[in-house]
């Protein structure tokens, strides 16, 4: 019998793998590490072919170079801002990632967050528990008939857009890399600049992968343009937003309320000012932060893990991936 491959599954997947194992099956060996730092890794990856990388670790240059033999590595997840990729084709590595598996899963997420902001579900559940069974003590807004902004309409944006439509919002979107008609194609409106689309919005949720573009693209110069009293909501990437330009529109009430499941610093980082606020109870009807699980179901936990497996397998194999996003070509 051939040797069979080593796939590591680095981060985050504590023993046993056997989603991914049952992918490939005997041709290949999966072990799980559940490693919480890169030296954690040391010893243990060295000669995996694949690696399956989920988004605790940061894939640099140092790290890949240790990589003898490695063939491809699988984001599991959407985003690949964890991955060097510059260093990855140096080193003739494949990089993949998984973009479709939490697309209902997010957008439900993002308009859970929504909902539970315009009616105020905190406040009025921490009243019925208080023993007040009355309308009027917490804030609450109706939906339809406003403006919900959507930056970024990939698969999850697009999903997202959808779904504010069915709840009676204007849908106006800000994607540059999207080309001209896509609007009248889903029946929303574009906006050509993400300051237009500030402007317009009562609501803006946002859908971008984090790049050297995205990062802290939501500062000062949006808040500026935006609408008083404006919903923001992210599950995307937390770097996306300006923390300190956010916390400043947040305090002025530029920005009214606020639905984060991605932060800048995760898990949230406890010394902000804003977080010490959160976290004391101080902010619920205007500020909910979830742990960055807005992609999680038991169905998409499954999927992600099963195409990831199956996308490092494809490259194995010599079949061309599905989902490559960088790396050796």
């Amino acid at each position: 019998m051939a040797e069979r491959w080593q796939v590591v599954v680095p981060d985050r997947l504590a023993p046993p793998a056997d989603v991914e194992q049952g992918v490939f099956g005997d041709r290949a060996i999966v072990t799980a590490l559940g490693a919480h730092t890169t030296a954690e890794l040391r010893g243990k990856i060295e000669q995996a072919d694949a690696i399956l990388a989920w988004h605790d670790l940061q894939w640099t240059d140092v790290v890949l170079a240790t990589l003898a033999r490695c063939r491809v590595i699988v984001r599991v997840g959407v985003g690949f801002d964890n991955v060097d990729l510059d260093a990855a084709a140096r080193r003739g590595i494949v990089v993949c990632n998984v973009p479709d598996y939490g697309t209902h899963d997010v957008a439900d997420h993002a308009m859970a967050l929504v909902l539970a902001l315009a009616r105020g579900l905190a406040g009025y559940e921490r009243a019925a528990q208080a023993g007040t069974w009355a309308w009027g003590v917490a804030p609450s807004f109706r939906l339809t008939g406003k403006t919900f902004g959507v930056v970024g309409l990939g698969r999850i944006g697009t999903a997202t857009a959808l779904r504010a439509k069915a709840f009676g919002l204007r849908v106006v979107f800000y994607d540059p890399y999207k080309p001209e008609g896509w609007d009248k194609a889903l029946g929303i409106a574009r906006a050509h600049a993400l300051d237009e689309l500030a402007h317009q919005a009562d609501l803006v949720s946002l859908h971008a992968p984090l790049t050297a573009e995205t990062r802290g693209m939501i500062g000062r110069s949006f808040f500026a343009a935006a609408r008083r009293g404006l919903v923001l909501i992210n599950t995307a990437r937390g770097p996306i937003v300006d923390w300190a330009a956010f916390s400043a529109a947040f305090d002025a009430g530029t920005v009214a309320a606020a639905g984060f499941d991605v932060l800048p610093t995760e898990p949230a980082d406890r010394s902000d000012r804003l977080v010490r606020a959160w976290a004391a109870g101080e902010l619920h009807d205007r500020l909910l932060i979830t742990p960055h699980c807005a992609f999680y179901s038991t169905e998409a936990l499954h999927e992600m893990r099963r195409k990831a497996a199956e996308e490092a397998l494809r490259v194995l194999t010599g079949e061309r991936p599905r989902n490559r996003v960088g790396g050796a070509p």
